[in-house]
């Protein structure tokens, strides 16, 4: 198992994961929900998007098989899905979203929020280039990081700022975009080979 890990390969994973999951851009939404229903499950939402992570990484390509999409298709659906996300964090827009929901449970924290759809289709997307066992510690370093901004995303929101949080973003926006337009010329290539 020791001579699959990969510390490029969890890093990279890492990366992307960190920035398609956006935890420092949702921020000042977590900030919304807190004043909104007043205390959140910080460790419950984390656990449940890990799962929700993991089980989606080993059965996302079940459910491809099952409605006859190859990976290198998804990959390059999935960059374009990346794209986007890219776009709104870089330019400040919003293409999509939710309405800002009720409670802060466990739906909207760990689903959309933390494990949405970008997510969903990063990690099958990972998989067709990287070892699982390397997006399963991506994974865990990136649940961990989450616990520890809805833990005190109070304290950061202070430290950083709104402006920190907006230079943040706009970073993290521009490597996403650059991790797309890589994701989609290799698997395109792929595609036609």
């Amino acid at each position: 198992m020791f001579k699959v890990l990969d510390f490029r390969q969890i890093f990279t994973a890492g990366m992307i994961l960190f920035a398609v999951i956006d935890i420092i851009g949702n921020i000042p939404i977590i900030i919304d929900l807190r004043k909104k229903v007043g205390h959140i499950q910080s460790e419950k939402a984390s656990i449940v998007a890990g799962v929700i992570m993991v089980v989606f990484l080993f059965l996302g390509k079940e459910i491809l098989n099952l409605i006859g999409i190859d990976v290198n298709s998804f990959a390059v659906a999935g960059s374009f899905i990346l794209f986007f996300l890219a776009l709104e964090m870089i330019l400040g827009i919003s293409l999509y979203k939710d309405d800002a929901p009720e409670t802060a449970s466990v739906v909207p924290l760990a689903f959309p929020l933390i494990a949405g759809a970008g997510t969903m289709t990063s990690l099958v997307s990972l998989q067709a280039e990287y070892e699982t066992v390397n997006i399963i510690v991506a994974i865990i370093i990136n649940i961990i990081f989450v616990y520890l901004v809805l833990k005190s995303s109070g304290k950061i929101e202070r430290i950083l700022g709104s402006q920190g949080i907006n230079v943040i973003r706009k970073v993290f926006g521009v490597i996403l975009l650059a991790i797309a337009v890589k994701l989609f010329a290799a698997n395109i290539q792929n595609l036609f080979s």
